[in-house]
């Protein structure tokens, strides 16, 4: 039966809230497909407000992948305002998708991607406005399939009671057996119901579902086992991993949004995942091993996308970009092949010690000379070394020395408080580091118009990384380091006037530490939080920790653990963690060694980047039947260029009349090669 849109009862209500356009659709390159021509319907939630989820990748990539195929329909929905999920109550209008309003409830799953915790309540309300029951175990046939996906789902307990299933890892691949199985499965007539496809999902697509383990906790609050109630289904489940990405170059029809959002610029995944081995990053680790896009098919990516968007920007994504073993080819032949048009190329933050002034030219070429963002972290060497990023104060010194010289004004720091072992003085230690910055900066320009801004973030231990043992610092100290290090950075006038300075007040990093650590039990707090009215917690007019901290006490008060209990406590080795029986590769004991390495008595040790050197035995590239792909390639990106005009059909051709438009094809090889890719 069709599904008709909202569109007529929504439209009377956008005038009466802010940013009415975000709800009305329409982007250049979206899709509305025939409802009834298609199998699979899915629904893909980013559970923010759409000026951040619309150019978020993942769900782009997804949003692609499935509309691509026969028989398959994708639809976005993103959360609605406070203002407009009031109206849409009174009005009985439900959570319903932008492409073509169609009510989320109808579709057979609704896939949300969590880049962060923070969302879950933002999930909650989608789920109550669509009218799907919000615990799992209360839906029925005629309710979607709730995966989740994303970085959080790699720990997804703490919202197991409200998924039917969580997907770990890169999506491509996973989406299209999920679609498959669910094809399947409506085919024959819809076997076992609910409790069938989710079994079959479990058991033959890789999909971790809650609802097929038990949990037990010991009297101290620890978990005991987390073990399978079903036949059939792993104790343990692994991640997805591509392993070739130049097989899946997505999106190649970018979005363009039809209002403003936080990155409006054309994204290419350079290469996927990292070895540089920073303890606090969750990212670095579960995305392992590194898989490189090959220049050509960045190239053809970056063609095709701009000219389907009209995207001015090309930005060259990954978690550290200028890593990439051919970084320094492709900025230039990207720079060639765009010179005198008004296309930019933009790097994320990049590595003090992969910075190179001739890859900042090429990324400029065109014009655009924006800040430049390092990312030492820490405020000591040696924090840093805890942390394992081998950067030390000198590097950093001599490289924004470098990017001032070459006609840069501006540089952007970012550092964390609340490290493993930090103190006082590695906190303080970045006023140091900020007035160094702006002394080297004068003396290596001739100038006094240099600006540094310093960003602060509160560390949080994640699953999945040697810190997930670690113990996370009190919010009181982090928000007095924050407060003592602001005052230091304005006691010298000369430099003060000169440095921003931004940071994160530390009561959300606790509320991010109790999700991202948390167990099944934190579901309670995380309904109870928004039944009281909590939304969009990234946000900080409407965060309240003090709604999360009087709801984790009541929630929680039963189970003798409580908010410290979640957070600012430290884990020993033979404690189950909450995600222990889901895989990411990564070695446990690997894992525990590395955090032994950071706090050792004598001293943190470095670990060295597994690309160029010896294997470290993580485990992934065994465990993940993978392998570390990296260039490089030999491959050159001609540039599009008009050699010539092209004559009219019949003319004669003069010998000054050569006819091309050099475009993605690529020379491989060597000098002198001539073969074309």
């Amino acid at each position: 039966m069709s599904v008709q849109s909202v569109y007529s009862s929504l439209e009377t209500l956008l005038p009466l809230v802010r940013k009415p356009v975000q709800y009305v659709g329409g982007e250049l390159n979206s899709v509305v497909k025939d409802w009834d021509s298609a199998e699979v319907r899915w629904a893909l939630m980013y559970p923010d407000a759409y000026e951040v989820g619309v150019p978020n990748q993942g769900v782009q990539i997804l949003y692609e992948v499935l509309n691509e195929r026969e028989g398959v329909l994708a639809e976005r929905t993103y959360s609605v305002w406070p203002d407009l999920e009031q109206l849409m109550r009174e009005h009985g209008v439900p959570q319903f998708t932008v492409d073509a309003h169609r009510p989320v409830r109808a579709f057979d799953v609704l896939g949300v991607s969590f880049a962060t915790e923070l969302g879950y309540t933002n999930l909650l309300t989608a789920l109550d406005l669509a009218a799907i029951p919000l615990s799992a175990a209360d839906r029925t046939l005629d309710d979607p399939v709730v995966l989740a996906g994303g970085h959080a789902a790699f720990n997804p307990e703490p919202i197991a009671e409200f998924i039917d299933g969580a997907v770990l890892g890169d999506g491509e691949q996973a989406v299209l057996a999920i679609t498959d199985q669910v094809r399947a499965w409506k085919r024959d007539g819809r076997p076992g119901g609910r409790d069938g496809l989710l079994l079959a999902l479990a058991t033959r697509c890789g999909v971790y579902v809650p609802r097929f383990y038990d949990v037990s906790y010991r009297p101290d609050g620890a978990i005991a086992a987390v073990v399978p109630n079903r036949p059939g289904v792993p104790r343990s489940v692994a991640k997805h991993t591509v392993t070739d990405l130049d097989s899946w170059p997505y999106p190649s029809k970018p979005l363009v949004p039809v209002a403003e959002s936080v990155h409006e610029r054309f994204s290419v995944e350079i290469f996927r995942g990292c070895t540089r081995g920073c303890r606090f990053c969750q990212a670095g680790m579960i995305t392992r091993p590194v898989r490189e896009r090959s220049i050509t098919t960045i190239g053809e990516m970056a063609e095709r996308g701009l000219a389907a968007s009209g995207f001015t920007e090309v930005g060259l994504l990954s978690l550290s970009s200028a890593d990439h073993s051919e970084i320094d080819q492709i900025a230039t032949d990207l720079a060639d092949r765009y010179e005198g048009t008004n296309t930019g190329l933009s790097l994320p933050s990049t590595r003090v010690d992969a910075f190179n002034i001739t890859l900042a030219n090429e990324l400029s070429r065109n014009g655009r000379r924006s800040g430049l963002t390092f990312a030492p972290e820490g405020g000591t060497d040696r924090i840093r070394k805890v942390i394992n990023k081998m950067v030390t104060e000198e590097d950093l010194i001599s490289t924004v020395s470098t990017a001032y010289a070459n006609g840069w004004r501006q540089v952007k720091l970012y550092f964390m408080c609340g490290l493993p072992t930090e103190t006082d003085e590695d906190v303080l230690a970045i006023a140091r580091v900020a007035h160094r910055v702006i002394e080297a900066g004068r003396k290596a320009s001739g100038r006094r118009d240099i600006r540094c801004t310093v960003s602060i973030g509160g560390f949080v231990p994640k699953p999945h990384t040697p810190f997930q043992w670690a113990a996370q610092c009190d919010y009181q100290t982090v928000d007095a380091r924050l407060k003592a290090l602001g005052a230091a950075m304005r006691a010298d006038r000369g430099y003060g006037s000169s440095i921003g300075f931004r940071y994160h007040d530390g009561q959300p990093s606790m509320v991010e530490g109790l999700l991202s650590r948390g167990d099944r039990r934190v579901a309670k707090v995380i309904r109870a939080v928004w039944e009281a009215g909590g939304r969009f917690d990234g946000w900080s007019e409407y965060f309240s920790y003090e709604l999360w901290e009087s709801c984790a006490a009541t929630a929680l008060a039963d189970d003798g653990v409580d908010l410290a209990w979640y957070t600012t406590r430290e884990r020993p080795y033979s404690e189950v963690l909450p995600w222990d029986h889901l895989d990411a590769g990564l070695d446990r004991d690997w894992l525990w060694g590395d955090w032994q390495a950071a706090i050792g008595a004598s001293g943190a040790e470095e670990v060295e980047d597994c690309r160029w050197t010896p294997c470290f035995e993580c485990g992934v590239c065994p465990a993940m039947g993978t392998q570390i792909e990296t260039g490089p390639t030999g491959a050159r990106l001609l540039p599009l260029t008009v050699l010539g005009r092209t004559p009219a059909p019949g003319a004669e051709q003069s010998g000054d009349e050569v006819l091309a438009v050099v475009g993605a094809s690529a020379v491989r090889g060597g000098a002198g090669s001539g073969e074309r890719a």
